[in-house]
């Protein structure tokens, strides 16, 4: 048996084994003996995993659907049951906060989410979020009073660009408001339907200095933990997201009449400018990713030329500087291809998030927490986008990942051990309790 399936198998049986007691140092901290319970947790998660099922093991849950409103009220009733004091916020977060023995203290924030990407998948956000509201569940079983008050955060619409944490550290524009979801409402019109209050968004604004820290756990969405079979991946940090709109204009024309030299085909320059990209994003060292992932071409017949294509281009990476660098030089290239095709390219900002470098304080408590519990670790960039980059604003924040088997994610086929669920909810216990004491 190796390290890996050893202490999947403790932490498996950890979830029926008793929860142990507090410490008696009267802090309300540091008992290495306190677990969360993994049957509960991962009996909640197949209990989520009902609103938005699919007929293919999938969930479609979008944000501001009427699915989306039914797991948030499963998620509150849970929180209840945790004994937390449960609240929408003015942008539709979901809020349960839980009294300190210091009230001058700033709150410690954890969570994440339970929107879905369409036909997505049962673990993406819904573990950071479940777990959240255990690792309360827990120190209210133990009789636990941290120093510091609690909050446990669900954002609404996470998968629609991160909307409710970027509501509450940077504020939402008129257009924001506007914009239209995958439910069919507007941003605006959805954060009234779960509950939130748009037009008084300004007033649930926080400062930097309103918390003491932010941690979410979430699963890796990609394969490095699963492959090296390791534990837990400590996030170091997570990637900006450059995002734009390319319009390429040519000509439409008939598409058995026009010669191949006469065109000006929008669909080969787009299909160059694809090839570009990747060239472009490859053709340095290191981890940044760029992708076209959206194309539509007008008129959209199959006997008319391409006059026009809409497509979408976007740059990861850790280093904002790069992410800039990389931009300026798909679009000094693809002059080339336009003018190599008749065609002009133009390009329309639809979404930009700066990186977030992990604060090193909760990185060393997710590690330690790791460690003490006997769990591998690595420190790894987080490629995907969350809303602890945007908390990472206002205060302290850091990420714990747990593996994805197979690194599958935004799929039906997404899946996570239960006991890397289990794993996963006993570190962010600890590195609560961890940055509680410090």
């Amino acid at each position: 048996m190796d390290r890996r399936t050893f202490t999947r198998t403790m932490a498996g049986a950890a979830g029926a084994w008793s929860l142990g007691v507090p410490s008696a140092s009267g802090r309300g901290s540091k008992s290495p003996e306190v677990r969360v319970d993994g049957d509960r947790i991962n009996a909640n998660l197949a209990t989520l995993s009902q609103f938005g099922k699919n007929p293919y093991g999938g969930v479609s849950r979008v944000a501001y659907s009427q699915f989306d409103k039914d797991g948030r009220a499963f998620a509150m009733q849970l929180m209840a049951e945790a004994q937390l004091k449960v609240e929408i916020d003015v942008a539709g977060n979901i809020l349960g906060r839980r009294a300190g023995k210091d009230p001058g203290l700033k709150p410690i924030v954890f969570g994440s989410h339970i929107d879905s990407v369409p036909d997505g998948g049962n673990y993406d956000g819904d573990v950071g979020s479940l777990s959240a509201i255990e690792v309360a569940r827990t120190l209210h079983a133990n009789g636990i009073v941290t120093r510091h008050p609690l909050e446990v955060v669900i954002f609404q619409n996470e998968e629609g660009g991160t909307v409710g944490s970027r509501a509450i550290t940077e504020g939402l524009t008129a257009s924001d408001l506007a914009l239209v979801t995958k439910s069919g409402k507007t941003i605006g019109d959805g954060i009234g339907f779960i509950g939130g209050d748009p037009s008084k968004l300004a007033a649930g604004v926080r400062a930097r200095g309103d918390i003491a820290a932010y941690v979410e756990l979430h699963i890796e969405q990609g394969g490095t933990l699963d492959a090296q079979q390791l534990d837990i991946g400590v996030v170091e940090g997570i990637v900006g997201i450059g995002w734009w709109d390319v319009t390429i204009e040519g000509f439409a024309n008939h598409a058995g009449t026009t010669a191949m030299h006469a065109r000006k085909d929008a669909m080969l320059a787009a299909a160059r400018f694809t090839e570009l990209v990747n060239r472009v994003i490859t053709s340095e060292p290191g981890r940044q990713v760029g992708t076209v992932g959206r194309l539509q071409a007008f008129p959209g017949a199959p006997n008319v030329i391409p006059g026009k294509v809409v497509l979408s281009l976007e740059v990861r990476e850790l280093d904002a500087g790069r992410i800039d660098r990389f931009y300026r030089r798909i679009r000094t290239e693809a002059e080339a291809i336009g003018k190599a095709t008749g065609c002009t390219f133009s390009y329309e900002p639809t979404h930009q998030s700066s990186p977030a470098i992990c604060d090193p304080r909760v990185m060393q408590a997710i590690a330690g927490a790791a460690r003490n519990i006997g769990l591998t670790t690595k420190y790894l960039p987080s490629g995907a986008g969350h809303d602890a980059q945007h908390m990472a604003k206002i205060g302290p924040a850091g990420m714990i990942f747990v593996p994805s088997v197979g690194g599958i994610s935004h799929s039906p086929n997404e899946f996570t051990e239960p006991a890397d669920v289990v794993n996963g909810a006993n570190v962010l216990l600890h590195t609560v309790l961890s940055l509680d004491a410090g």
